[in-house]
């Protein structure tokens, strides 16, 4: 009998609990951003794919800036040209560079990164070989600048980059990708050295498109920005990109439907003048006209040194005192021929090693120190070894300083890339790209109202 009491006891409690549990409520969709997108997906095949496509553009750039250095002597004697002609190509490269980077950001944000660069190497490739067949100065002058625009739109590349980066992964990948810059420069100086003494250096020109007009192929391989597709409202191609993506990195996407704000104004610069950002924007403002003044600074002058014999302590004293008596005679000839020897071209590409020298300390202090005290230090010392620089010493000693000095600005270069990028892209893209090219501006104001013009002069000698 106490069994058959149990048993219904048993069926009532059952049902209790059965009546007790909650009706199911319907969920909201699951939805993800770009940003959750590339965080998930991690890093794969097509990182890999995209470091080597998108660093090769900086293979191309160092040979169209280092080509300026390696040429200038040849050119000065071919159309016995002053120093401060040979100076000028230099200046309207860089002219070039300012005004075309305003475009082409203004371009890449109306219709995308992929298509600003593929137009910038083929502008830049099309130049480039014109340069080859110029018949006098102006010309060469005229298409140098034109190949400066060009070179100025490179910088898409490193955007592709970094938006489809993790972000755990872009303080190793972005310093790495000075191996391509070095590339660039160890190759340009080595073709120097062999072409300009045997067939010239209009043929040192045509060699030196080749890798632009081949990277211009692998293009293809690269998709737009998918930040850049849905800040539009084209959101299904940016899906199509991410979902691409993960296949090839053998990953899936977050769950849900991807979704982002269509943005009506993109890109303002009044963004970056926002009390928010006006600090932020005018320091780093501040930084870049440093590091790009002490960078192309260190590889120009290096340069002139070699070719003026101007290092210190790698004449006789006699040789010294017949040139400084003779400053006044050379001030009137428009030309002096001193052509790269072999030592020069050594003298360059070891210092030109240096640019990697620094890469894993770099690299750790930009993930262990962060991105501002690993500057701060990077930029001391280069301080530091540009006042090394006045000490008299041997060319051993010179090679070591300039081989420091560009291991140097090469991690202050790493740095303020990554900074930047991280810092103020995310607000306004075109705004940042405004910023690098207003740089440029300053520094093209400053030259023009310099109180002294030292066209004709003789160097000075203080007693």
């Amino acid at each position: 009998m106490a069994d058959k009491q149990t048993e219904p006891v048993t069926v009532i409690s059952l049902r209790k609990l059965s009546l007790g549990v909650p009706e199911p409520q319907q969920k909201e969709p699951r939805t993800f951003t770009v940003e959750d997108a590339v965080e998930t997906i991690g890093f794969g095949r097509f990182h890999i794919a995209l470091f080597l496509i998108m660093g090769s553009t900086g293979v191309v750039e160092a040979m169209e800036i280092m080509l300026i250095a390696v040429v200038s002597p040849v050119i000065r004697c071919e159309w016995q040209l002053e120093n401060w002609q040979v100076a000028f190509v230099t200046t309207m490269v860089f002219f070039g560079y300012m005004v075309s980077s305003i475009l082409f950001g203004l371009l890449a944000d109306r219709y995308g990164r992929w298509k600003i660069l593929l137009i910038s190497f083929l502008w830049g490739a099309y130049f480039s070989l014109l340069t080859s067949f110029s018949p006098s100065y102006i010309w060469f002058v005229f298409l140098r600048t034109m190949v400066g625009c060009g070179v100025s739109g490179h910088a898409q590349g490193l955007i592709i980059k970094t938006e489809f980066l993790p972000t755990k992964y872009r303080g190793y990948m972005l310093p790495l990708s000075q191996v391509f810059w070095l590339a660039g420069s160890l190759l340009i100086i080595g073709l120097a050295s062999v072409v300009i003494p045997t067939i010239g250096w209009r043929w040192l020109i045509r060699i030196a498109s080749i890798p632009g007009i081949i990277l211009i192929m692998a293009f293809k391989f690269i998709p737009e920005s998918a930040r850049f597709n849905v800040s539009t409202g084209n959101t299904q191609a940016a899906l199509a990109t991410l979902q691409r993506i993960a296949r090839m990195n053998r990953s899936v996407l977050p769950e849900g439907r991807l979704v982002e704000p269509i943005l009506e104004k993109r890109g303002r610069f009044a963004d970056l003048l926002d009390a928010k950002y006006l600090r932020t924007t005018l320091q780093i403002w501040v930084i870049w006209l440093g590091i790009s003044f002490a960078y192309y600074g260190v590889i120009l002058a290096s340069a002139e040194l070699l070719e003026r014999d101007l290092v210190c302590g790698s004449k006789p004293e006699s040789q010294v005192a017949a040139v400084t008596a003779g400053d006044s005679e050379e001030s009137q000839s428009p030309c002096h021929c001193h052509l790269f020897a072999p030592s020069d071209y050594r003298t360059m590409i070891i210092s030109t090693v240096g640019e990697i020298a620094l890469n894993p300390l770099n690299i750790l202090g930009i993930n262990f120190l962060g991105r501002r005290l690993s500057l701060a230090i990077t930029m001391g010392c280069t301080a530091l070894f540009f006042l090394l620089l006045n000490i008299c010493t041997s060319s051993a000693g010179l090679i070591g300083f300039l081989f420091m000095l560009r291991a140097l600005v090469a991690a202050n270069f790493n740095t303020i890339y990554i900074y930047t990028a991280e810092v103020l892209m995310s607000a306004s893209f075109l705004g940042a790209l405004c910023l690098f090219s207003s740089v440029c501006v300053v520094c093209a104001i400053s030259a023009f109202t310099l109180p002294i013009e030292t066209k004709g002069r003789a160097l000075q000698q203080i007693k």
